[in-house]
């Protein structure tokens, strides 16, 4: 991976993901989020999970990001624009579709 690309994944990281360190954290310990996404075997959800990686990522300075992080970073990317992709009809604060989004840093409601 060179410098530009992670240059780039970055900018698109950075610009999907509109929740703080702080936001997504506390977002991360209510039982909506915990509800939310696909759980296998009763575990916790990859979304739930995944979330807790974003906002260690949120708080690393660009130096100290990894290879791993940055694939990381372009799974995140790739999942908040495929599940932009299909919002449902109707007014969805309340719904598993924000909630999941939520869970990979992504509030719809606050762009």
């Amino acid at each position: 991976m060179d410098d530009e690309e992670r240059r780039e994944i970055r900018a698109e990281f950075r610009g999907l993901v509109n929740l703080s360190p702080a936001e997504l954290r506390d977002w991360l310990r209510t039982e909506r989020s915990e509800a939310a996404g696909e759980h296998k075997d009763g575990g916790e959800s990859t979304g739930h999970a995944s979330g807790r990686r974003i906002a260690e990522l949120l708080g690393r300075r660009d130096g100290e990001l990894t290879d791993d992080d940055y694939r990381h970073m372009r799974k995140v990317v790739g999942y908040i624009h495929r599940h932009l992709a299909q919002r449902p009809a109707g007014n969805v604060e309340d719904s598993r579709w924000r909630h999941s989004l939520m869970n990979w840093g992504h509030d719809p409601l606050k762009d």
